[in-house]
């Protein structure tokens, strides 16, 4: 028994450095085409640089990793002691970045294994897939807040809806016995198209006495970190 334990624990894979150099070759160049795809797909603010660079070495660190283990039980259970230490708390700001993420680690154990044709079919697949229905440019919204007199909520109401041809969309209506205040939210062309007139709205809103302030905001769904 003790044999048998002594065998398996020292068993290697008696790697050459051609095939070590072939392999790591191997996840760069697939690492690059992991590359074009998140720059073409990840559009404005939702594009990192920073995380994209880092697919590509996390492609060739997942490569050399299993380049290492290869069959040897020993460095497969020391390596994975090692890295369960590390905490990851980055916040992905993107369901997308969820799939390159595992993109990256997948071909880098594909390479890593020398099982290059399924690294490379795989890859094609998903980047033809990411390359179709991938690509979202995510449109800002716009919110319009509004605080005035509590007699002018239904002239704003007007105001509003007739400027926008009828596209806004109530999001928030706050009350007092004196006040009142809207919130309204509506996408960026349509601000900026309905916009191009003699008067803006925040203009027709301060022809209005009684208006105690207009606030234009900018929202997204980034998730800072």
């Amino acid at each position: 028994m003790r044999t048998i334990l002594l065998d398996i624990f020292a068993q290697t894979g008696g790697l050459t450095i051609q095939e070590i150099a072939v392999r790591i070759v191997a996840a760069s160049l697939l690492s690059a085409v992991i590359y074009i795809s998140y720059w073409f797909t990840h559009a404005g603010a939702s594009y990192s640089k920073k995380f994209n660079v880092s697919l590509v070495t996390l492609t060739i660190l997942s490569c050399t990793v299993i380049t290492v283990i290869g069959s040897n039980i020993a460095l497969a259970l020391g390596m994975a002691g090692a890295l369960s230490i590390v905490r990851f708390r980055t916040a992905i700001k993107d369901s997308r970045d969820t799939t390159y993420i595992f993109w990256a680690v997948i071909v880098g154990l594909c390479c890593g294994a020398g099982d290059f044709w399924t690294a490379i079919i795989g890859s094609g697949v998903v980047f033809i897939v990411m390359l179709l229905m991938g690509r979202v440019r995510s449109e800002n919204r716009i919110l319009l807040i509004i605080k005035a007199e509590k007699g002018l909520e239904r002239d704003i109401e007007g105001i509003v809806f007739q400027h926008f041809n009828m596209k806004p969309m109530l999001r928030v209506k706050n009350t007092t016995p004196d006040s009142v205040e809207f919130i309204y939210e509506m996408g960026r062309k349509t601000y900026e198209r309905t916009n191009k007139g003699e008067k803006n709205i925040t203009q027709l809103l301060y022809e209005q006495d009684g208006m105690e302030y207009v606030n234009i905001v900018t929202q997204n769904d980034e998730i800072s970190g």
